[in-house]
């Protein structure tokens, strides 16, 4: 007898909807999102489609119809609850557009709660189109199969983001200058028992030109703030931003399968 093909299939379609869901609802899909199941994955009536509504979890439905502008599903039933993941924060500095649409598309993907875009002197760009980097945020929590979105903070100054910083939470610097072995560090974050460490973390990376003298004895006078060395070598911004964030995953996050 022929294997039974997996359903719903791995090829399947996933995208994130607005409205919270449940079985038996019955949804239509247009805009972009409708173009993409039409004419993109070219979806017909009876097709798997995965839906996550970033409050429940995620759920398979079916193509009811497929129309000249909208395709509608409806929803049978739930495959997964929405997923926990480390309480960890990337404030990474504003960088050129491309480098920065790097940090969002790769930081949802290595797993993290929310990013905190950083406005420092040395910036390049001020500014961060809120529409767009939400869609790129949800396109790679699609196609790395993540239930839950991390939230976006619109950019905020340096001094801000320090004045307004939560008591309990670290905040990894990374300080070009060097500090504590990052994952000596982040360690800590989830064995407080051989140190300090609340398991709420953050990891605040710089811009192009690094930050200046100033901000960095203002960040290292913060309470919170850890400085640490991401090795021998001047990463720039973006790498910085994914590598630690890599490291922290892998060393204090949920990569381990330990949570």
């Amino acid at each position: 007898m022929p294997a039974t093909p997996a359903w719903p299939p791995k090829s399947a379609p996933r995208l994130f909807v607005e409205n919270a869901l449940s079985a038996g609802d019955s949804l239509s899909i247009d805009g972009q999102q409708g173009h993409y199941l039409a004419k993109v994955m070219r979806v017909s009536t009876g097709d798997a489609v995965i839906l996550c509504d970033d409050r429940t979890g995620e759920w398979l439905a079916t193509v009811e119809n497929v129309g000249k502008r909208s395709v509608t599903l409806s929803v049978t039933e739930k495959l997964r609850e929405r997923e926990a993941v480390p309480d960890f924060w990337l404030c990474p500095a504003l960088l050129k557009k491309d480098r920065f649409d790097m940090v969002l598309e790769k930081a949802t993907e290595l797993g993290v709660a929310a990013i905190h875009p950083v406005i420092t002197r040395r910036c390049v760009a001020d500014k961060l189109n809120p529409e767009r980097a939400r869609a790129i945020v949800t396109e790679a929590a699609e196609q790395c199969a993540r239930t839950a979105l991390p939230s976006l903070a619109a950019p905020q100054k340096l001094d801000a983001l320090l004045r307004e910083w939560p008591a309990d939470r670290l905040m990894f610097f990374a300080d070009e200058e060097g500090g504590r072995p990052a994952a000596e560090a982040f360690t800590f974050t989830k064995y407080p028992e051989r140190g300090e460490g609340a398991h709420k973390a953050a990891i605040l990376t710089g811009p192009e030109g690094g930050f200046d003298d100033a901000e960095r004895a203002a960040i290292r006078a913060h309470p919170q703030a850890r400085p640490i060395s991401l090795g021998p070598r001047i990463l720039r911004g973006e790498t910085a931003a994914l590598a630690a964030t890599a490291l922290w995953m892998g060393l204090a996050g949920d990569w381990d399968g330990d949570g």
